[in-house]
């Protein structure tokens, strides 16, 4: 397989997002067909797999032989070094109750690296872009981190994983630490807008336990390029494929790390 560049690999993902968007966005308030995967309230509908189909035809056609990762069918190997990692609906959730939080999120990794991704909101026309290296845009305006500097000053944004009961990770005392300290939290159900949304300076931090490597891939480049910064919990540097996650505008980053610490 002929490696392309990051301008074509954007371009690739940038059509598939597009034309799956298009498919959610004329979808929504329609799914008939809403099951359960594992974990409570952890839905899948024939949009989310529509949405996957549309997405690996486009990118098998612009880039045969790669492989994809996806949340809805796995792995699908190929050769080569170049991996798709591929949301086709973000916030599904959401989708199937009518509430208009959602998207699509598609990454190029190349040899475990991050090198361009897409984060598309059909409802609002909104497509966030990253290629390494060259920044992070929303519909081509160029996105930047927020200069808060402060923990006490900052707006946050948070996710539970589908075992929240379990409390994995601390992440119910996390969530009631910080709430405690009377800091406005969101919640909006789709980690890939979450990550975009710090990207573009509407959030100040993120923080998450339990993520997949598709819920966070693209949004991940996209904070760095625009100069926030990225880690695990504890500071440790960030890898994908582990579940925690923190991001931020780089300002407050280890404020909240040690904010999100367990008490002794």
């Amino acid at each position: 397989m002929q490696l392309l560049n990051s301008k074509q690999l954007l371009e690739s993902a940038l059509e598939a997002a597009h034309l799956a968007g298009e498919l959610l966005r004329l979808g929504f308030n329609s799914a008939k067909s809403i099951s359960s995967k594992e974990g409570r309230h952890n839905l899948v509908t024939e949009f989310d797999l529509a949405s996957e189909t549309r997405i690996m035809e486009v990118l098998r056609h612009r880039t045969p032989g790669s492989t994809m990762l996806t949340e809805e069918s796995g792995l699908h190997a190929g050769s080569g070094d170049l991996v798709w990692v591929i949301d086709p609906l973000d916030g599904t959730v959401n989708f199937a109750h009518g509430i208009p939080i959602f998207c699509v999120s598609i990454a190029a990794v190349v040899s475990g690296e991050i090198i361009a991704g897409v984060i598309h909101q059909p409802l609002t026309n909104e497509t966030f872009t990253s290629v390494r290296g060259q920044g992070s845009l929303a519909n081509n305006r160029r996105m930047q981190v927020s200069e808060t500097d402060s923990l006490s000053d900052s707006i946050l944004v948070t996710g539970f994983p589908y075992n929240v009961e379990n409390n994995p990770l601390q992440c119910i005392d996390q969530f009631a630490r910080i709430v405690g300290t009377g800091l406005p939290i969101r919640r909006l159900g789709s980690a890939a807008l979450d990550l975009a949304y710090v990207a573009d300076g509407r959030f100040d931090g993120y923080w998450e336990v339990a993520l997949h490597p598709w819920d966070m891939a693209a949004g991940v480049l996209m904070v760095t390029e625009a100069g926030g910064m990225v880690s695990h919990y504890s500071g440790r540097g960030f890898v994908l494929g582990e579940d925690s996650i923190v991001a931020t505008n780089g300002r407050i980053h280890q404020q909240l790390v040690a904010a999100l610490e367990p008490v002794a």
